[in-house]
């Protein structure tokens, strides 16, 4: 995705989330950007959130220059003061959220033998744990709105497991029940939570395995290359849209790899 126009050529622009408001985390770069970029075209107002508040920053003013409604509002997930403060910002701003995508996320991989209870609680508490916390009060708000979407990105780690990454498999396997549970205590509010899990996908993280491993995964995966952040992207927003019925479910995007 290009680091000057987030909105690519070819994108369809549509009035399907025309004004509702996006709190996508983890989006200054990668899938969560994608995510942003195509619930954006798709007429939503976004807000931007990342660890880093430059990115944020910046990502923010790249959007605003497409014509965007876009916000910065940067934060560590996993500290409940600053999502507080990222919540106020929000609705000082927009005064709703409707869509919430918790996308924020790190790998810290190592067999089980191996891996250190640090690396272990970084995972859980940055991939499971920060769900629960900015979910939480971001539900309160759509329950006074009587709507929302709450999409979740998991993986198929979660599902299926991956040797050498426990703890994020846990993780994602946490998260996953969190959407489920989530689906069926909000359900009479008109609040959908799903859940899309991506297979292999072309981002930093896939880069820094190596031409050699990328190549013996690709060779397992029927549809025969690797996903893009944009394959994701489409998927979340499947489950964003408006007048939804599907509620409690998890969408693997791995083309075709553990069928």
């Amino acid at each position: 995705m290009s680091t000057t126009n987030v909105m690519e050529k070819g994108m369809e622009k549509s009035d399907l989330l025309k004004g509702m408001v996006a709190v996508v985390t983890g989006s200054g770069r990668g899938i969560g950007k994608a995510i942003a970029t195509v619930l954006a075209t798709a007429g939503a107002k976004i807000v931007i959130n990342d660890i880093n508040g430059e990115l944020s920053m910046a990502t923010a003013k790249e959007f605003e220059l497409q014509g965007v409604d876009a916000i910065a509002a940067p934060c560590n997930v996993t500290n409940n003061e600053q999502i507080a403060q990222m919540v106020e910002t929000v609705m000082n701003k927009f005064g709703r959220i409707d869509i919430l995508v918790n996308n924020a996320g790190i790998t810290r991989d190592d067999l089980f033998m191996r891996m250190s209870e640090e690396h272990w609680q970084a995972v859980i508490d940055t991939n499971l744990t920060s769900a629960f916390k900015v979910t939480q009060p971001i539900l309160k708000i759509m329950s006074k709105q009587r709507q929302g979407r709450i999409i979740n990105i998991a993986s198929t780690t979660g599902v299926h497991g991956n040797a050498g990454q426990v703890n994020y498999a846990a993780a994602k396997a946490g998260l996953i029940g969190f959407t489920k549970t989530v689906a069926l205590e909000y359900a009479s509010r008109n609040i959908t939570s799903n859940a899309v899990a991506p297979g292999f996908i072309d981002t930093d993280m896939t880069k820094a395995l190596g031409e050699d491993k990328i190549k013996k995964v690709v060779e397992k995966i029927p549809l025969g290359r690797m996903g893009s952040p944009q394959d994701i992207a489409q998927a979340v927003l499947f489950f964003a849209g408006p007048g939804s019925y599907v509620t409690g479910q998890v969408l693997e995007v791995s083309g075709g790899l553990y069928t």
